[in-house]
């Protein structure tokens, strides 16, 4: 028995750009969606500011071409609306409805509609209509102050937007709970996904630790959070990265006998909290130990050992990983090589190849509109 995709038959109407909203539908295509991307006459502008990237979180969507200034464009959007399970939009607050396809209005031609709106910081508040990117949504939600050098200024120090990608997590997690709660009620629901509330969510563990100390009197800082003995990144003989994560007690003690680091094995240190005094000494020892020999020295002994570890690889590396290939991460698609959805589950085989270009399947979609109505 061939058993379909997990949300084959769902029908999501995409008017995003850019990556927060794509790359949620573009995994809702992996789990068996349709997704009909809805572009203005000059396309996503992803499209030519970073090609690489749309081709990467649009493929197997369907794309139209509607200018939702236009009456007659319109009138094609409101009827994709009313069939429609869920509708996703990323445009600045109130721009749906001065278009006339805010949730208010679709949600009386089609009751059991999912809006969801993806937006900076969200429909409400002082700084709703703030323009923004990745940057400033993490440096709201405090994720630039705690980031960076222990001992340093504020950076926004990480190499995947982590904003966008929050939202895109949240937009899904949320509308797969609102078609849950419409299969109860029959009823849709408005979400609104804010970038920086998702930044502000994911900030919850150090949230946490931060207000430990506040209702003991203390105070904690970027300092205090981000030292961390025996964890971080360092080099080997043959100029390769390798990363080290001996936080637990057990796991610093197996690296310091791997890597022969002396001196640190006494009571002074048998507590991450006591150990974190020494953090920069800590490393610097092993820095001196670890430079000495090769990545596969390294490796073997920390495997062998049960050491945390594992290599910095760059994107050049990722197809070949042996684990990232046994796990079948990396995958061949055409002529690209594409990253699959992390999850595995009954129904899902082959990944979306094709991109679409823009408008390719207009016609199309006018056509079974048309048989539709008659």
């Amino acid at each position: 028995m061939t058993v379909p995709p997990p949300l084959a038959g769902l029908s999501i109407l995409d008017l995003t750009e850019l990556l927060p909203g794509p790359f949620a539908t573009q995994q809702f295509v992996e789990m068996g969606a349709e997704v009909i991307k809805v572009e203005r006459p000059s396309g996503d502008g992803v499209r030519s500011m970073h090609p690489g990237m749309f081709l990467a979180v649009n493929r197997g969507k369907k794309s139209i071409v509607l200018n939702l200034k236009e009456p007659d464009d319109r009138a094609t959007f409101l009827k994709l609306a009313k069939r429609a399970d869920v509708l996703i939009e990323g445009y600045r607050p109130g721009v749906t409805k001065r278009l006339g396809v805010d949730y208010a209005t679709l949600s009386v031609i089609n009751p059991g509609l999912i809006y969801c709106s993806i937006s900076g910081y969200g429909q409400t508040g002082p700084a709703r209509e703030w323009p923004g990117h990745d940057l400033n949504y993490a440096a709201m939600a405090g994720a630039v102050g705690i980031s960076g050098h222990p001992d340093g200024p504020p950076e926004y120090s990480s190499g995947v937007p982590i904003g966008d990608l929050a939202a895109s997590v949240y937009a899904m997690i949320s509308i797969l709970a609102a078609l849950r709660g419409r299969d109860t009620t029959g009823q849709g629901q408005y979400l609104d996904v804010s970038i920086a509330d998702a930044v502000t969510s994911w900030v919850t563990p150090r949230y946490g630790a931060w207000d430990m100390a506040r209702q003991e009197g203390k105070t904690i800082g970027k300092a205090e959070l981000l030292r961390r003995p025996g964890y971080g990144c360092f080099v080997t003989s043959d100029g390769k990265y390798i990363t080290i994560g001996a936080l637990e007690t057990h796991f610093f003690r197996r690296m310091a006998n791997a890597i022969g680091l002396k001196g640190y094995d006494g009571p002074a240190y048998e507590s991450y909290a006591d150990r974190t005094a020494f953090t920069d000494e800590i490393a610097a020892a092993m820095r001196t130990l670890i430079v000495e020999e090769t990545y596969a020295h390294w490796a073997e002994i920390f495997e062998r050992d049960d050491v945390p570890f594992a290599p910095v690889n760059s994107l050049e590396d990722l197809a070949d990983d042996p684990h990232l290939k046994a796990r079948n991460m990396v995958r061949q698609v055409g002529t690209s090589q594409v990253i699959a959805f992390p999850v595995p589950m009954a129904g899902m085989g082959d990944l979306a190849e094709h991109a679409p270009a823009l408008g390719e399947h207009g016609a199309a979609i006018q056509a079974d509109l048309a048989r539709e109505e008659h």
